[in-house]
């Protein structure tokens, strides 16, 4: 895997996710495969969500987000709930983007970032599984990017789901490792 041509997302790993979702395991594998992609000078992005400011992007509608309106400010771009943990803070030369909906896409400037990066493959990691994972996962194949998913730096609020998305349906679009054997890789 050419190092100039690969980037590693890491999605969603902030506050709020992480405590619903995130395990100590999960957040040391995205750990991992973070100083894995610097030691190999693969560019890392990580991805949050956040929202302005009263919510004004998500439409009543929205069955994902619309609920966030009763969640005061906790999901706004400056509240702590939504900056990326500290345990995977970025470094000053490293990107954060924030999208406004469950693809690392829409809604963000991803698409500019990996352009001028030179992306042709796409290595995941991300709460949740059956969110940020399979949103970003499909958009990502559609945009013709070669994937790879870190099995073991991704999880869901159920583990069977996060079983059948790692092991059958990603496997139609992308390859599915863990951490370690992907840093072996490199």
């Amino acid at each position: 895997m050419s190092a100039s041509r690969t980037a590693l997302l890491i999605m969603d790993f902030q506050a709020a996710i992480v405590e619903r979702i995130g395990s100590e395991d999960v957040v040391a594998a995205a750990g991992r495969a973070v100083e894995a992609a610097r030691a190999a000078g693969i560019p890392v992005i990580f991805v949050r969500v956040a929202f302005r400011p009263g919510y004004p992007e998500i439409a009543a509608t929205n069955r994902s987000f619309s609920a966030l309106g009763q969640a005061g400010d906790s999901f706004t771009a400056d509240h702590p709930s939504t900056q990326v943990i500290e345990a995977l803070a970025p470094r000053a030369d490293e990107a954060v983007t924030v999208k406004r909906r469950v693809s690392a896409f829409t809604g963000s400037d991803l698409e500019v970032l990996l352009r001028a990066a030179g992306a042709e493959t796409l290595v995941l990691a991300g709460l949740s599984t059956s969110g940020v994972v399979l949103s970003t996962v499909r958009q990502a194949a559609d945009l013709d990017y070669r994937l790879t998913v870190l099995s073991d730096a991704c999880a869901d609020n159920d583990p069977e789901v996060h079983r059948i998305l790692t092991e059958k349906v990603f496997l139609n679009q992308a390859e599915v490792t863990t951490v370690d054997a992907w840093a072996k890789s490199l």
